[in-house]
This record gives C-alpha cells, structure tokens and sequence, in this order.
C-alpha cells in the first residue's frame, strides 16, 4: 500500500516511474492520469473476478523475440498434470503465438490490439477484461497473460494479475536494466532465457545480474533456456507457488456448505 497523489491505493498497483517531465503540459498530465485511473478501476475489477474464480493470474512480459512463448510451451506442458492453466494471448496482429500455445492444449483466449483497440503496444485492463468471457475461469486454477512483446508500455498498465515475470534473452545486452528501469522494476522474477546462446555472444551475464540487482534487489532471477530445458522446471516450481499463494483451497468446511 503507498500513497500517490493524496490517495492511498492497495495490491495491485506498481511503481511506474516518475511523470514529472510532463508537468509543462498540464492537459498531458490530465490525460495521463485520466487514462491510468481508467486503467486501475477495470484491474480491480478484473482481479474481483479472479479472486472469485479462485484463480491465480500471471503478467508475462519480454520484448518481442526473447522467447517467451516458446518458454511457456515447455512450461505449461510440464504443469498440464496438476495444474488447469488458460491464456490471455496478446499481440497487435496474427494468432501465431496463440496457435502455438493452443496446441499444448491450454485454451487460448487471443487479444489482437489492432482489432479495436487501436493497435496498441501493450494489453491494458481492458483488453484483458474483453478476453475474461472467453474463458471459463471456474474450470481454472491460474491464467498466464502472455503481453505484447515492449519493453516499455507494458509495465504500465496494472491488469489485474497477482504476479508479474519478465523474459529476457541474452542476446539484448547487459545494459538493459539501466536503460529500461520500469519494466525491471515492475517484475516479481526475470528469467534469463537463451542462456544456451552464451558460448556464442559476448554477453556478460554476470554482469547483467549485478545490473538487474541495482535497479530492483528484490526481483527472483532464474537462467534458462526453452531450447535445452535448462532452468523450465525452476520456472514451473515458481507458477506452482504462484498458484499455491493466490488460489484458495477448498476446505472440508466449504465441501459441507
């Protein structure tokens, strides 16, 4: 819980970085503000929903090609077992990503942001909540939102979600963190992918730990490839607590009701 300007705001609002540059432009900062307040009463609404389905929810975000969907095939084929997993797919165009998750059986509910909503770089609440009819919520435990590939917008806008992980490739530099301050801020692990691609870059992924440490120390960080396997299970260990931590149990108590 913090407070921002005079109004105290509870789970589910992140940091999203200083808007003072925009105080020569008062109409800008309205808008801004308009947009983002918007923004927070449709997540809250969105997280009302998911806590009523008894569903855990998960923000992944990457920059486009850093293999997140690829990562998350090899994950969610590895949870199908014990866990009922959905997808909001988000992507300006085309059903490529979603096709591809769909057919690890997980049901796919596909938001192209250039289908009413502008084409947008990012899923905002809204976007989310108009994909929320097209799965079954009941019939899940957790509901993995794969954004936009940017490494700016969406770290912005609040969805809803209990969790947020961030993908990163190795092949982006060490730098990032620095450069691009509120996306690494904003995620709760960052999963350091393609890592089978170091003995072929002049990456220093050391290096980029240390970054990433600086700009958020609380962040979990886990290295791994969808390619060789290396580091899915660690991935998969962390949406199991997800889950564990968001999605009430039904006790003996509740059964008897």
């Amino acid at each position: 819980m913090h407070d921002h300007d005079g109004h105290t705001h509870d789970r589910g609002e992140r940091d999203v970085g200083d808007h003072s540059g925009y105080e020569s432009g008062d109409l800008r900062v309205d808008v801004l503000e308009r947009i983002l307040g918007e923004n927070e009463r449709t997540a809250d609404a969105n997280r009302s929903d998911f806590a009523a389905a008894n569903v855990a929810v998960v923000n992944v975000m990457s920059s486009p090609g850093a293999g997140k969907t690829t990562l998350l095939c090899e994950v969610f084929a590895r949870l199908a077992p014990e866990l009922r997993v959905g997808v909001i797919e988000g992507d300006i165009e085309t059903a490529i990503d979603a096709d591809r998750l769909a057919a690890t059986g997980v049901p796919v509910a596909l938001v192209n942001t250039a289908n009413g909503f502008g084409g947008e770089c990012h899923l905002d609440a809204t976007m989310v909540r108009s994909a929320l009819q097209r799965l079954a919520l009941d019939d899940l435990d957790l509901v993995v939102i794969e954004n936009v590939g940017n490494l700016v917008c969406p770290a912005e806008f609040d969805v809803g979600e209990a969790a947020r992980l961030m993908v990163y490739s190795v092949t982006e530099g060490e730098e990032k963190p620095y450069k691009y301050p509120v996306m690494f801020r904003s995620a709760d692990v960052v999963a350091i992918n393609k890592v089978d691609l170091l003995p072929h870059l002049d990456f220093d992924i050391d290096a980029f730990e240390s970054n990433l440490h600086d700009v958020n120390p609380a962040a979990g960080q886990l290295r791994t490839s969808a390619r060789t396997g290396d580091g899915v299970e660690a991935i998969c260990d962390w949406f199991r607590s997800v889950a564990e931590t968001h999605v009430r149990v039904p006790t003996p108590h509740d059964e008897d009701e």
